[in-house]
């Protein structure tokens, strides 16, 4: 089983320039997690975009979605910014039937050191491989359905939507 990996950016992807204190985009870290990680998972990777979630639009989505559509693979990880991950998801769970979508990021940016990335990466990993075919997000060793999802701001963390 091959898993498709979608890079859209995200807080995975986030770099601290020290100069001015922001955060910025160079390439995606995804590769060096994957190798850090020791995944022996076939993966084909591809970048899509390298933007944070908050700018986010409806054609950067429908990107998403015509990519899952097309894909060969029938399991797909999206690396994602959590912002408006719940946003993306609802899209594609709208439009994807036959293949397991899996959504992930991070609260911390991979290159601080201590980013929830790389369990929240694995999670994702893993669900894609054993979950039915659906849309989901996977976020604090937890999975949840692309209708029934929200990222509690004032806790930091994904939860059902109820």
């Amino acid at each position: 089983m091959t898993i498709k990996l979608l890079i859209t950016g995200g807080t995975f992807d986030k770099e601290y320039n020290e100069l001015n204190g922001s955060l910025f985009f160079r390439k995606t870290h995804l590769y060096e997690m994957l190798k850090l990680g020791r995944s022996r998972v076939p993966v084909k990777v591809k970048t899509l975009m390298m933007i944070d979630s908050l700018y986010m639009t409806a054609a950067h989505r429908r990107k998403v979605l015509k990519e899952c559509l097309a894909s060969r693979e029938k399991h797909i990880v999206v690396t994602h910014g959590t912002d408006t991950m719940p946003e993306t998801a609802r899209l594609l769970g709208a439009g994807i039937k036959d293949k397991t979508v899996v959504l992930t990021g991070a609260m911390v940016p991979y290159k601080f050191g201590s980013s929830d990335g790389m369990f929240n990466l694995g999670s994702a990993f893993s669900f894609a491989q054993t979950l039915p075919p659906g849309v989901y997000i996977a976020m604090n060793g937890r999975y949840f359905n692309w209708y029934n999802v929200r990222k509690n701001k004032a806790k930091g963390e994904f939860e059902e939507a109820k």
